[in-house]
């Protein structure tokens, strides 16, 4: 690979004997991963199910290497949010921040997605996961990831940082900056990023980083971690940042984090510093691990801090139709009355302890549940993705090695006459589906099992092996497909 002559003086310059062999390695292809969703299944659970093989990222429990000659995104287990495709090293940020049950979370440059919907499924529905990028356009793509992956506590914003920080001061636990930088260690796994670091270089990114940790850190409680990360080499972008918040912001400390073989340390003679604790950052080197370069750090603000606090919601008790109660009513989902919003005819279902965030460009506030229409309710394809199989009465459950599955993702009409079974309670759709794995020969053809007796007007939730994919309603037409058609199948 051609590398900018500028950027190998500079990091020959850095590396000194080590620059060969870190040379060498542009001539490898990039590594290619994806992360299994812990809000629907274990890392474990996905190795036993997964698509094509895969091979333990070891800086994460639940990230996977596989070849890139497979394509995980065509299956359907892809529409159903069991996986994120994501580079390796790209997965250390969000496994470093240490995420309590109800934290409140902020990813600042949240699109498209990848950190935040980790973050979301370590929360586990828990506390709120607040993901917000400046780039409308950009936040859409988050919109649909957040969504995709179930995720039941978010809030899409699209925003300023300079704007969050005046509805936000101090009311983070946790806070990831995965800030904008020239990109040095993508330029193996995507060359045209080499014209951008030509065009803008290192100055211009810095500058907006310095900017963004500061209101970054404006944001997080006293007590509270936040994790600093890049994909570039540059010092001035990484150690020389994290020097200009401890040198503007007091109270904030580097903390030490638990290495893994490969990974290197921070290097502040760089920058010109002696300040040890500068150590403790991570520095990813594409010659030394499966994976391209990234630098992260985890900084801790002191409970010490003067704390600031925030004005609350005003949540209002939304009236809903009967058909909406009574659709309600069949989830196993413990619902707060007094958090339910209804905007024109959506209806909300709101995260507990938020802000008041009037005034913001906001792309989804809490879980979209569906629509009310002249008193009939259709549910939502988010409130779909964010669903257990278990927590409704009405299945159809696919199997993922039918016609149907893709057919269901096409949203082309299913013929439900034929080619599936049909059970009374879930006793009996459990002896199905281990008559399907056992291999029983009257299961070869089936493409998939109904949990109940079809009904008109009944709502179905259709998933793949037992994971949601979206919604049908069954008519005296047959089986109405209802997946949301921007998400279609191509």
């Amino acid at each position: 690979m051609a590398l900018p002559k500028k950027f190998e003086d500079r990091m020959k310059e850095l590396l000194g004997e080590e620059f060969e062999v870190f040379q060498r390695s542009y001539n490898d292809k990039y590594k290619t991963g994806l992360r299994a969703n812990r809000l629907k299944l274990t890392g474990e659970d996905f190795e036993q199910i997964s698509p094509c093989p895969v091979k333990a990222i070891p800086w994460t429990t639940n990230g996977f290497y596989y070849d890139g000659k497979n394509q995980p995104a065509k299956h359907p287990y892809y529409h159903a949010g069991l996986y994120y495709i994501q580079e390796p090293s790209a997965m250390l940020p969000a496994a470093l921040l240490p995420i309590e049950a109800g934290d409140k979370v902020l990813d600042v440059c949240a699109a498209p997605g990848g950190k935040s919907t980790e973050l979301a499924a370590k929360l586990g529905g828990t506390g709120i996961m607040v993901s917000n990028d400046i780039s409308n356009s950009r936040a859409k793509a988050l919109l649909k990831n957040i969504e995709l992956f179930g995720v039941r506590n978010p809030v899409i914003i699209s925003e300023d940082p300079a704007n969050l920080v005046k509805y936000f001061s101090g009311y983070f636990d946790k806070i990831l900056v995965d800030a904008p930088c020239s990109g040095e260690g993508m330029f193996r796994k995507d060359p045209a990023i080499m014209k951008n670091w030509e065009q803008y270089g290192v100055d211009y990114y810095n500058n907006l980083q310095k900017n963004i940790i500061l209101y970054a850190a404006d944001m997080l409680k006293p007590g509270g971690y936040m994790v600093y990360s890049t994909c570039t080499f540059s010092p001035e972008e990484n150690e020389g940042t994290i020097r200009y918040l401890l040198e503007n912001r007091e109270g904030f400390t580097v903390e030490p984090i638990e290495r893994v073989e490969g990974l290197g340390y921070g290097r502040p003679e760089w920058i010109g510093s002696n300040d040890e604790q500068l150590k403790n950052c991570i520095r990813v080197w594409p010659h030394k691990v499966e994976g391209e370069g990234h630098f992260v750090v985890l900084l801790r603000k002191s409970p010490d801090v003067e704390a600031s606090s925030c004005v609350g919601y005003r949540y209002g008790k939304a009236k809903l139709s009967e058909e909406a109660i009574e659709f309600l009513e069949q989830l196993d989902i413990d619902f707060d009355p007094n958090r339910f919003e209804l905007r024109e005819e959506r209806l909300y279902y709101l995260p507990e302890g938020l802000p008041n965030v009037k005034g913001l460009r906001i792309l989804r506030l809490g879980l979209y549940l569906g629509d009310m229409k002249k008193n009939r309710f259709e549910p939502s394809q988010a409130l779909a993705n964010a669903l257990k199989m278990t927590e409704y009465t009405n299945v159809l459950n696919l199997f993922g090695d039918s016609v149907d599955a893709i057919k269901y993702l096409k949203c082309e009409t299913l013929d439900t006459s034929e080619n599936y079974m049909h059970c009374k309670d879930r006793d009996e759709y459990d002896m199905l589906i281990a008559a399907k794995k056992a291999g029983r020969e009257d299961m070869q053809d089936c493409s998939g099992v109904f949990l109940e007796t079809r009904k008109k007007n009944t709502w179905f939730l259709v998933c793949v092996d037992g994971h949601p994919l979206g919604w049908a309603k069954c008519s005296n037409n047959g089986m109405k497909n209802k997946y949301l058609a921007g998400w279609r199948w191509m």
